[in-house]
C-alpha cells in the first residue's frame, strides 16, 4: 500500500469537506489549493465582508518525508484530530506550526 498517495488522498478529501462549510458573515467562499507536484495542500478563505476584504489561511499542509506536517492550523477541533480519526497515526503527524523543542510534549511526530 502507497502511504504517501493514501495521504495525499486522506488530505484532499478532508479538506474538500472543510470547504463546504461558508462563513455565516459577509460574501466569504472557501477555496481548496492542492499542489500536488510539491505536495502541499491549503484551505483558504477569500471575499469580502462588508467593507473588508479577506483573504485568511485556514489549513496548511504539506507531506514532507512521509509524514503529514500541519503547518497552519485555524480550525476549532484540528485537522489533526481528523487524521487521528481517519486511521494516519499519530508519529505520522507533525504539528509543524509548534516550535521544535515543544512537539515532543504534543504526542505527535517530532519531525
Amino acid at each position: 500500500m502507497d502511504t504517501r498517495l493514501n495521504y495525499q488522498t486522506l488530505i484532499e478529501n478532508i479538506l474538500l469537506d472543510y470547504a463546504q462549510y461558508k462563513p455565516a458573515y459577509g460574501e466569504i467562499e472557501p477555496q481548496v489549493v492542492f499542489d500536488e507536484p510539491r505536495v502541499r495542500y491549503t484551505l483558504l478563505e477569500m471575499g469580502w465582508d462588508n467593507k473588508k476584504y479577506v483573504h485568511d489561511c485556514i489549513i496548511h499542509v504539506e507531506l514532507i518525508n512521509d509524514k503529514i506536517w500541519i503547518q497552519y492550523d485555524g480550525t476549532e477541533e484540528g485537522i489533526a484530530t481528523d487524521l487521528v480519526e481517519a486511521g494516519v497515526p499519530k508519529y505520522d503527524i507533525v504539528l509543524g506550526f509548534r516550535p521544535q523543542k515543544l512537539r515532543q510534549y504534543t504526542g505527535f511526530a517530532e519531525k
